[in-house]
């Protein structure tokens, strides 16, 4: 995982930690936030490309 990548997910942390208060709930905010940054910073960085997946 390269520094965008990295960024992506920490910034996907980030907004999920806004909601941190609220217990299993906050545990899957940060949890699909985490992963959406993730996604986000490796279409970003261009490991991952969406448009070959959504042509299936």
């Amino acid at each position: 995982m390269n520094n965008t990548a990295t960024t992506g997910l920490a910034a996907g942390m980030a907004l999920g930690f806004a909601g941190f208060f609220g217990g299993f709930w906050a545990f899957l905010l940060v949890l699909v936030l985490g992963a959406a940054g993730l996604i986000a910073g490796l279409v970003l960085q261009g490991d991952l490309d969406l448009r070959t997946r959504r042509q299936r």
